[in-house]
């Protein structure tokens, strides 16, 4: 088995931002780039976006959308898009980006010379960034975290001789810095607004040197001759609060005063309560090679065509990092880079991105043990519901919410931007509200589901009960819209994007028609409404099957200019969803399964998250190697050598995505039944993972040898009937007495679980 595989290190320091290491609370975090004489450490704090709120609608929009339905309908695509372009573009166009909150910079004096023994390294156990060198006969270390606890960064700085400390400490934002302010000699403060109606935000600095002094120099704080040195760093902005100055004062003031080891033990200590609850340990015929590795030059074997399973469980465990660095209770979401991000113009604004982006960051927090994490979604979904019932009643004269494929700091719900390939469609909020039901799956609490789940699901199913329209053989069907950012070739061999009824908006609603009905059952709620649901249900399209024995992505088969498009939309009832599986819709899956296999043939998965997603789509449908080819490749071809996903640039979905793709292959829990190692490959022969989430209220330890299951243990939160899918004959034990199970089916089993309890499942 891999050993203890939780650090990424190197040897060097990092020459570039996506070398450079992350770090974050959930809301404040940064990159640390671990330069000996010069150390930057790049900094965001999460509601540091450009501009305020906006009033952004068409005016245009309601008189323009029947006459383009009406064109699309006619077959006039062309047409309804040169209208739609016009009409459908929000005013302004686009919302304001996500930006940095700037730079720490160390500055150390008389450190040239001779190195040696340098290390800079991330400990995921302890979420702790670690710098050490010897130089010119002298042992120099560095930590750097950010406490969810104390809502402090903290850089420490030491060395193996008394009084070896001097160097001068600054706060930058080029080229958008505002106002640099000393407070005293130990503190200053860099205020600045980001934007004329822009949230103003406060970054408060404080230096405590232990032996030597401290003096500040122009806008620099100087320390001469200490034996340690602690900078204390919190960050604000007035989205939270009305003063962020005084916020970020008390809590710079707290920390200093609790110390630098109390502050860093609670750290670690809440640390570890979260990122505990997994272990993950594979083997393999390449597993012992590369684990005294660097990171930089394991990546590079695995680029070169090598295969490490230490480094895919080492990856596993850094996706889990990263979402509880950039999400947890109270904080805003995981944009498109997390919370990491070091231009003002980033690309696509680092926005919340709806028709994939910002769901794949969520997709492993439920599996992967960290459902707190998806806490800021839920806050998100809450707001936009607020804008969204405004957006569908002023555009579309709709009841419900509403949201398009982008959103922002301010919740947003109206197109963005002019590339109305991706803008006009009106789906993204419904997905969104998906998340709060599969939260309620995963937990099973009624409270959950009847104060926050089952209102975004019912106001999301409202809208789209107003929003379709039948078309010209009576099935009910979305549009304007489109299957996000792909195109097809018109009948006039022109490219067309808009569409009525694409296949994932369908399959959306579907989904969640069919999450609304089964919510208001178990909350004795809403007969009338579930009525209005299953006559929606029984006219929407059904799936249909292409020449080629591919799954249609419109309503009608096309030719389509771009076969390998990066986005494979119309497998949402593949993955997230559950319309499609092996067992229940046999004739679908094989569809599911040419579709990817054309996806793939034409260059698909070219970008980081599609591999990711591609990698889920082969776990669901058991194809176990082939989950595991892209797996490689996404390491091989789409991660950074600080293993960020790369899009390309840099896009944290994909980490994001392929970490809840791993855990796809080893543990499945859709359509009501658990699948025990459902797509393990013959590149992890043993292993063992401890800490898995499966919906219906369990916790899953498993572990196998020689590709069989040796042991599995399911923990139930809840009393109920737990489905086990399994092709092999199991054995069932409670506190060491037997199970007793029913065959269902030929490979399904069930057996009735009580909460606290714990089942021990072995092959017979």
């Amino acid at each position: 088995m891999v050993p203890d595989n939780n650090k990424l290190w190197y040897k060097a320091p990092a020459k570039k931002w996506t070398e450079a290491l992350p770090f974050g609370n959930g809301r404040l975090g940064g990159m640390v780039f671990g330069k000996m004489n010069e150390e930057l450490i790049q900094l965001n704090e999460d509601s540091i976006w450009y501009g305020g709120p906006m009033e952004r609608m068409n005016a245009d929009l309601p008189t323009y959308l029947p006459k383009i339905r009406q064109l699309l309908f006619a077959g006039e695509v062309e047409e309804a898009q040169y209208l739609a372009k016009m009409a459908f573009t929000s005013t302004p166009k686009y919302a304001g980006p996500y930006q940095p909150l700037g730079d720490l910079f160390l500055w150390l004096a008389d450190h040239e010379g001779d190195v040696r023994d340098y290390r800079r390294e991330l400990d995921l156990d302890s979420g702790l960034v670690t710098v050490q060198y010897h130089l010119n006969g002298v042992d120099y270390r560095r930590e750097i975290f950010s406490s969810a606890v104390d809502q402090v960064v903290a850089v420490r700085l030491t060395c193996g001789v008394p009084g070896g400390l001097r160097l001068g400490i600054t706060l930058g934002r080029r080229p958008f810095e505002n106002e640099v302010t000393m407070l005293g000699q130990e503190s200053l403060v860099m205020n600045g607004q980001c934007g004329p109606d822009g949230v103003r935000y406060s970054a408060l600095m404080r230096v405590v040197a232990e032996g030597g002094g401290v003096q500040k120099v122009g806008d620099f704080i100087s320390v001469e001759g200490a034996d340690s040195v602690t900078v204390y760093l919190a960050a604000a902005t007035t989205f939270r609060h009305e003063d962020p100055q005084q916020v970020c004062a008390e809590q710079v003031a707290a920390a200093a005063n609790k110390g630098y080891e109390r502050v860093r033990a609670a750290h670690i200590a809440d640390h570890q309560a979260l990122y505990r609850r997994q272990t993950f340990e594979l083997s393999g015929t390449e597993a012992d090679v590369a684990d005294d590795m660097p990171t930089d030059e394991r990546l590079k074997r695995v680029k070169d065509g090598a295969h490490d399973p230490g480094l895919v469980s080492l990856y596993y465990q850094f996706g889990r990092y990263l979402l509880m660095g950039c999400s947890r209770p109270g904080s805003l979401p995981a944009n498109l880079q997390g919370i990491w991000n070091d231009q003002f113009k980033p690309p696509w604004e680092s926005n919340y991105t709806i028709n994939i982006n910002l769901q794949m960051n969520y997709w492993p927090a439920e599996v992967c043990n960290l459902a707190e994490c998806h806490e800021p979604l839920f806050d998100l979904v809450a707001r936009l519901r607020e804008n969204g019932r405004k957006t569908a009643r002023e555009l579309y004269n709709c009841g419900g919410f509403v949201a398009h494929h982008n959103t922002n700091l301010w919740a947003d719900t109206i197109m963005n931007g002019i590339n109305t390939r991706a803008a006009i469609w009106p789906t993204g909020g419904a997905w969104l509200a998906l998340h709060l039901w599969e939260h309620y799956r995963f937990g099973g609490s009624l409270e959950f589901l009847a104060g926050y789940a089952y209102p975004a699901l019912k106001e999301a199913a409202e809208f789209f009960l107003d929003y379709m329209v039948p078309g010209p053989d009576g099935r009910l069907v979305t549009g304007p819209s489109v299957s996000p950012e792909n195109k097809y070739r018109t009948r006039r061999g022109n490219i067309g994007y808009l569409s009525m009824g694409p296949s994932m908006d369908t399959q959306i609603i579907e989904t969640l028609f069919g999450s609304c009905l089964e919510a208001a059952s178990l909350l004795h709620l809403d007969e009338s409404f579930a009525k209005r649901l299953q006559d929606a249900l029984s006219r929407l399209p059904k799936p249909q099957i292409g020449k080629h024995g591919q799954l249609l992505e419109w309503l009608e088969e096309y030719e389509e200019p771009e076969p390998g498009h990066r986005h494979i939309s119309h497998l949402f009832a593949l993955h997230p969803g559950e319309l499609i599986t092996a067992e229940k819709t046999p004739e679908l899956a094989r569809a599911a399964k040419r579709t990817l296999e054309r996806r793939l043939d034409n260059g698909g998965g070219h970008t980081g998250w599609s591999r990711a997603w591609i990698i889920n789509f082969w776990a669901r449908l058991g194809e176990a190697d082939k989950a595991y080819e892209n797996v490689h490749a996404l390491l091989r071809y789409s991660t950074n050598p600080n293993l960020f996903d790369e899009h390309p640039p840099f896009q944290i979905d994909g980490n994001f995505g392929g970490t809840a793709g791993i855990a796809e292959m080893l543990l499945q829990s859709h359509s009501g039944e658990i699948r025990l190692l459902p797509a393990l490959p013959a590149a992890w022969p043993s292993g063992r993972m401890t800490g898995l989430r499966a919906r219906g209220g369990m916790e899953v330890d498993l572990e196998w040898r020689d590709g069989r299951l040796v042991r599995a243990l399911l923990g139930a939160s809840r009393t109920g009937v737990c489905s086990i899918r399994t092709g092999i004959p199991l054995a069932i034990e409670c506190a060491g007495e037997t199970v007793r199970a029913e065959a269902a089916e030929r490979t399904l089993l069930r057996f009735d679980m009580r909460q606290g309890h714990q089942y021990v499942i072995t092959p017979q």
